[in-house]
């Protein structure tokens, strides 16, 4: 029997990407958990797998060829592992397209915008006292998230997934999907609403999901704690020796 594949991992809207694939998949692995609050994504080891000190990453001790290999970058180890289960990532030509452009379109576009509109609406409040200062961020993070989620909405007006068939590509979008979060009303846009119900009943989503989700701090909040959490993750300082 194989050894089962590593997960570093932390529950974020792109850890959660690679749990969900992992449970969709059904392959077996095991959580390394890298608690980004307290700065262990800065450590040896870690960095050793995930050069940028992002996670997640991903150890397959049953690589190609049958030897170990890492990989880092959510995307990347999204479609590692489609080619490595044979699920939901196409091997012919034009289905494969229909999904990579979807997925690098999560990565490259949905991810980052509607991280900085996470950030500006529920971090910087707690970082910065002149909120004269965020005010610009949060109405140009929020008009681009609103924008594509109204991207995503008229792509889905034919088809229930993203690529046509339930894929990689929604499993890379869903999570990053969070209209409370992001100032967003869902009900503006029904057939992505709709399709969020759609993946999110999917059980291997929920589980996914799940995984460390009972550790998931709130480096949004008041107190030292949580003060201390933001200078490790926007500071991007390791935690003191």
């Amino acid at each position: 029997m194989n050894a089962p594949i590593q997960l570093w991992y932390w529950p974020t809207p792109n850890g959660w990407k690679v749990s969900i694939a992992l449970e969709e998949m059904g392959l077996a692995y095991e959580v390394r958990p890298v608690n980004i609050g307290v700065g262990e994504q800065f450590e040896p080891a870690f960095q050793a797998i995930s050069p940028n000190g992002r996670m997640p990453a991903i150890v397959d001790p049953d690589g190609p060829g049958g030897a170990p290999i890492s990989i880092f970058e959510s995307g990347a180890i999204l479609q590692y592992l489609g080619n490595k289960s044979g699920l939901f990532y196409p091997t012919d030509a034009r289905a494969r397209v229909e999904v990579d452009q979807w997925l690098f379109w999560q990565v490259g576009g949905l991810g980052p915008m509607a991280g900085q509109t996470h950030h500006f609406r529920q971090y910087a409040p707690a970082m910065i006292k002149d909120q004269r200062q965020i005010a610009y961020g949060v109405r140009r993070y929020t008009n681009e998230t609103h924008r594509l989620y109204g991207v995503m909405d008229r792509r889905l007006r034919d088809r229930d997934y993203l690529a046509g068939d339930y894929s990689i590509a929604d499993m890379a979008a869903w999570p990053w999907i969070l209209p409370s979060l992001q100032g967003q009303d869902v009900a503006e846009f029904p057939r992505l609403a709709a399709w969020l119900e759609r993946v999110g009943a999917r059980p291997a989503v929920r589980a996914g999901r799940a995984v460390l989700e009972d550790r998931r701090g709130n480096a949004g909040g008041s107190g030292k704690a949580a003060e201390a959490a933001r200078a490790i993750l926007f500071g991007q300082r390791a935690r003191p020796a």
